[in-house]
């Protein structure tokens, strides 16, 4: 189950010439790749490109029909390494995946493509992750473009320019005869806008087609002596034919031209930042009208030197508005400029930020030192922005100090069935002291974080296993910890990760958190989804995995929120005398998945006149002692504290919020810390029949009953008094 359906959305595809589309910037990917007759895609799903592998998903119907071939990657290396079919070929094909770690794991199945080449169009289609909104390692996928000579493409954050940037990239793939990366920022794969549609296409050689008619070229194998030859023809050969195709179609734009003796060169995704700062300067308007000449570098690489040096020449000085380090174009251009004797002065970085996202704020400071330097008089209104941060005026003056909110860490989902292993792993290591935790990328990492505070390193999704390779005595007295996800396990964790433990004999016990889905990446489905999905095949066992390998301590804990269960699991686990490595597989669906469907049958239920229970979990708090050791343990948003009702106690004490969704991992971290019987369940019935009446009825009698004489009791003390 996705974190969202594009079942309606995905019927937009089959419009046609002339028809308008609307909709997320994905979709306008997706209707291009149709358009462009691709014959088949594949990829790996993760922010911010997962809802492109989500609309291909519910789309598949359409996929069949125009005879397209669509998979779920394994991982980014599997998609990458599908482009190979479009090396014989003459049939376009494109992947995707998430910026720079998808490169990471794809990087030796695109070297050897970049360096063979391709006859039909490759495109790779990559996801930013760069910036504020960024949730991994903060570098660049212009540096892997650079390094295996494929070209970038990095259009303008609107609609039709995304549109027609997917097509053209075909085309330059096949005219260079080069693989074609295709950047799409956070921010543009989901804004909305609309463009104009063309008809789909069907391939103009499908894959079954291209199966029944093999075909084999020795040269393009990545062997010596095809592999020097390769190095030649890219310098001699594709670069040329690149350089041509980008200037002769006109894909990187001039605006503005002669319009001052001074301009500016920028990435094609920041243009709307861009063009808001000068927009707040006075000195541009919402449609990009501007009195100062920019020159927009659609396609980010290879730099067109030609059009540098006119564009350059007729200048006095120039900003180059470039997002992130190291500055590969700003240092590109200033050679070419120097090389070709153009004196124009540049600027970049030392008027910009060094490093980070380019936000509206950061693009304004900058620009404006340039124009006061270089048209000090042409600025005639500064924005508030522009004050400094203790001016009153200021968008980011302080409205409140400081100390008045309290940091609140990245944490766990209310339910979460992962917050309970953690407090289990907690309550495991009072008996066997602590341990070096590895940790892995995905939502198991908020970990780290407190209340829990578990966790040392993460070196790379499904490596949780192998970051603690390193870490393997025989002469000590404890083992190290591994978490892993189900994601990762299957991404490459079976094989970096536990094959590798079962070879060298590890002698570590590995958590696999299995939630059921890829969670971190939008809740999809993978091989040991409990799902009946109709194009995929899912339900195959973790455990059964793990021994398939050689494991063999491993056990496979159904129920997550069993905390003294798990708890003594890990005990276990921890102690043995078995040697080589020990797997624990803690199951609970994801909450956020779960309540995503369970909600709408919630809702349907109760319009229906049905019985539907409701578990919701409270704190008695005459009995809370108010130490809070819950909170502690369980780090819970919806368990909190209030004030104590007692007037004659002051602590406050534990209370459960109406967020909370019935879990009830907050009663048994208590049960099984031995912390105190505070806690209760309580059943919220709707649509209650007469059976449920008769006992409530029943139940307020008996409880009125025994409640009466502890009050006469309490009253005739008082009146003693």
């Amino acid at each position: 189950m996705a974190e969202r359906s594009f079942a309606a959305e995905v019927l937009k595809l089959k419009l046609g010439d002339g028809a308008v589309v609307s909709g997320e910037g994905i979709l306008a990917v997706t209707k291009a790749l149709l358009q462009s007759g691709v014959a088949y895609i594949g990829g790996y799903q993760g922010a911010p490109i997962s809802h492109l592998m989500d609309v291909l998903g519910d789309a598949h119907d359409i996929l069949e029909d125009l005879d397209i071939y669509f998979e779920n990657s394994a991982s980014e290396a599997t998609a990458a390494a599908m482009l190979a079919a479009s090396v014989h070929y003459p049939i376009r094909g494109a992947v995707t995946f998430k910026s720079t770690v998808g490169l990471n794991v794809a990087s030796d199945a695109l070297a050897d493509l970049s360096s063979g080449g391709v006859k039909g169009g490759a495109l790779i289609i990559l996801g930013e992750d760069y910036g504020e909104g960024s949730s991994i390692m903060q570098e660049r996928s212009h540096a892997f473009a650079m390094k295996s000579q494929m070209w970038l493409m990095d259009p303008r954050p609107n609609m039709t320019a995304i549109v027609d940037a997917v097509e053209v990239g075909f085309e330059l793939s096949e005219a260079s005869n080069t693989p074609v990366m295709l950047e799409l920022r956070l921010r543009s794969c989901h804004l909305h806008g609309s463009f104009v549609a063309r008809d789909n296409v069907r391939p103009s050689m499908t894959v079954t087609e291209a199966i029944d008619n093999p075909v084999r070229d020795l040269s393009r194998v990545v062997l010596p002596p095809a592999s020097f030859l390769h190095e030649q023809e890219k310098l001699t050969q594709r670069w040329p034919a690149a350089v041509d195709f980008i200037r002769d179609r006109g894909l990187n734009e001039v605006l503005g031209e002669g319009t001052a003796d001074i301009g500016i060169i920028v990435q094609g995704g920041l243009y709307n930042t861009m063009n808001r700062a000068m927009e707040l300067l006075g000195h541009s308007d919402p449609y990009g009208d501007t009195d100062i000449p920019v020159y927009v570098m659609n396609v980010a690489y290879p730099v067109i030197d030609s059009e540098i040096i006119d564009f350059c020449k007729t200048k006095r000085a120039v900003l180059m508005v470039e997002e992130g380090q190291p500055d590969y174009i700003e240092q590109n251009v200033n050679t070419i400029l120097r090389r070709s004797n153009v004196t124009c002065q540049i600027h970049g970085k030392d008027l910009l930020a060094e490093m980070g996202e380019y936000t509206t704020s950061v693009v304004t400071h900058g620009l404006s030192a340039f124009l006061d330097t270089y048209l000090p008089d042409s600025t005639t209104h500064k924005p508030n922005l522009l004050l400094p941060d203790d001016h009153p005026d200021s968008p980011f003056a302080a409205r409140d100090s400081t100390s008045a909110v309290e940091p609140r860490p990245p944490g766990f989902c209310i339910g979460c069935p992962e917050r309970p292993i953690f407090s289990a792993l907690k309550l495991a290591e009072r008996e066997t002291g602590e341990h070096h935790v590895s940790a892995d990328i995905g939502c198991h990492l908020f970990s780290i974080n407190a209340p829990f505070d578990i966790g040392a390193t993460t070196m790379g999704y499904g490596l949780g296993s192998a970051g603690a390779a390193a870490l393997n005595s025989r002469n000590a007295d404890r083992r190290t910890i591994a978490i892993m996800g189900d994601g990762g396990f299957w991404h490459n964790g079976l094989t970096s990760g536990v094959g590798n433990a079962v070879f060298n004999d590890t002698d570590q016990l590995l958590v696999v958190v299995d939630n059921d889905y890829s969670a971190a990446t939008g809740g999809q489905d993978l091989l040991s989804s409990g799902n009946n999905n109709p194009i995929r095949s899912t339900k195959h066992s973790i455990e059964k995995a793990v021994r398939g390998v050689g494991v063999k301590w491993a056990k496979t804990v159904p129920n997550t929120y069993k905390v003294a269960e798990l708890r003594d699991t890990f005990i276990e686990a921890l102690t043995t005398k078995e040697v080589g490595p020990k797997v624990v597989i803690a199951q609970s669906e994801c909450q956020l998945n779960r309540q995503r469907r369970v909600k709408p049958e919630f809702q349907q239920a109760l319009k229906a006149g049905d019985r539907v229970v409701r578990e919701r979990f409270g704190v008695d708090a005459d009995t809370c002692t108010g130490d809070h050791a819950c909170v502690r343990i369980s780090g819970c948003p919806s368990l909190t504290i209030k004030p104590n009702p007692d007037p004659m106690r002051t602590d406050p004490v534990a209370t459960v919020t109406d967020s909370c969704v019935g879990c009830g991992v907050c009663g048994a971290n208590a049960h099984a810390a031995a912390l105190c019987p505070s806690f209760y369940r309580t059943d919220v019935v709707y649509n209650p029949g007469f059976t449920d009446r008769v006992r409530t009825r029943a139940r307020s009698w008996l409880i009125s009953r025994l409640s009466k004489r502890i009050e006469n009791r309490a009253a005739a003390f008082e009146r003693q008094i």
